[in-house]
């Protein structure tokens, strides 16, 4: 609720002992979680490339790899260097596919810094499930912008991710600028 002096806290009796943590509430994520705006069948990386750059968040698109956003990015610029190909290892890429995936990271990364001034970067991949990967059947690059500062006190005290500009508007300088 919002009242005059902003928002309105509301307390609520129920079950647990209250504890000092705040709550964002982010009601939208609901539907990603139960998964009904997952695809219904398949790998999501293999059916972004079907629809528009846009819809897709897509910002550039080679012979053998894509670069997308990140839907849930770590940064502003946070974006993703993914092959067609199905594959999950990164043994398994072909030679084409890596000298592509290489090329697509280093080019994202002279592109963040020209359109965002990135301090430095974070560059990755998680193979497989216990390593991290969210979605381990499909191989797909991380391309992190860094700025000093930027991991304040929000998420850290916080658990609480700051993002200053909407997706589709990263999209569209991030895709300009490739």
């Amino acid at each position: 609720m919002t009242g005059p002096d902003g928002p309105e806290v509301v307390g609520q009796d129920g079950v647990g002992v209250p504890d000092a943590l705040q709550r964002l509430w982010t009601p939208h994520r609901l539907a990603y979680v139960q998964g009904s705006k997952k695809p219904d069948e398949g790998c999501p990386f293999c059916h972004l490339p079907e629809k528009s750059d846009e819809d897709a968040l897509i910002l550039a698109r080679g012979k053998n790899v894509y670069a997308v956003l990140n839907l849930y990015p770590y940064n502003p610029g946070h974006l993703m260097a993914v092959p067609y190909r199905h594959v999950a290892d990164y043994t398994d890429l072909t030679a084409e596919e890596t000298v592509e995936l290489a090329e697509f990271t280093q080019h994202a990364m002279r592109v963040i810094r020209e359109v965002s001034s990135a301090h430095g970067f974070n560059i990755g991949m998680n193979q497989g499930v216990i390593a991290g990967a969210g979605i381990a059947a499909h191989l797909h690059q991380h391309v992190v912008p860094r700025w000093g500062g930027d991991a304040n006190f929000m998420p850290v005290i916080g658990h609480t991710k700051v993002l200053p500009q909407l997706l589709g508007e990263t999209r569209k300088l991030l895709a300009g600028a490739w």
